[in-house]
């Protein structure tokens, strides 16, 4: 059984790690992270390393033993739950659901997690359009990329949130960008990367979105 700090720990080095081309996190990065001093991160990371849930040497890069994984996966999948459950069920909005979900991950019981599960219908993505690790652990594919990467001229749909901040989802809550909005992408300004867009279906002017809102936006192309 592990503290809930240690599971807070665990999962923002796999957050890391999974964003890095090499698949490590520096202590620096974890400290960020956690908002913490690196001499803290560096005792926790000693207890995760007697624990053998991380690859550690101190000076370099660390990254998560297939243990470590494992317990990594089984917390964001109950996080992403909890966020679906919490969404669906109690009607909470995507920009509320999130530090609720902090608490309840922490749950330790299988049974509760796996009737969560059913009962939601086995989603495979969340609110904000991450994936939800099955049981087994399994992360769903995903096809989405970046709308700031999108082609000029064609229509997507959005799938996902890179970046979960309330103020973010506020904002994108008022311009009428949520999961399953269809846009067409009008044009792109050189200067400064920002987009046009067409919301479908909408008769509002167009919108202008700037790069920082782009590159938080997940897309796929529409069928």
């Amino acid at each position: 059984m592990l503290t809930h700090t240690e599971e807070n720990y665990i999962k923002a080095i796999y957050t890391i790690q999974h964003a890095s081309p090499n698949q490590e996190a520096s202590v620096n990065e974890i400290a960020d992270r956690m908002k913490t001093k690196p001499a803290t991160v560096t005792d926790m990371l000693r207890k995760l390393s007697e624990k053998e849930l991380i690859n550690y040497r101190k000076y370099r890069k660390l990254n998560l033993t297939d243990a470590g994984k494992t317990i990594a996966l089984q917390i964001i999948r109950k996080h992403r739950l909890w966020e679906t459950f919490l969404h669906e069920k109690l009607n909470f909005s995507w920009d509320e659901v999130h530090e609720v979900a902090e608490q309840l991950e922490h749950i330790h019981s299988k049974k509760l997690i796996d009737g969560l599960d059913a009962m939601l219908g086995y989603p495979e993505f969340d609110p904000h359009g991450d994936p939800i690790p099955n049981a087994q652990g399994v992360i769903p594919p995903s096809n989405a990329i970046y709308l700031s990467d999108a082609e000029q001229g064609k229509k997507y749909v959005i799938t996902g949130v890179k970046n979960t901040h309330t103020l973010f989802l506020q904002q994108l809550e008022k311009m009428q960008l949520q999961i399953g909005t269809l846009l067409h992408i009008s044009g792109k300004m050189p200067f400064d990367n920002s987009l046009v867009i067409h919301i479908d279906k909408s008769k509002a002017n167009p919108l202008m979105l700037s790069e920082k809102i782009a590159t938080n936006l997940l897309v796929v192309p529409a069928s």
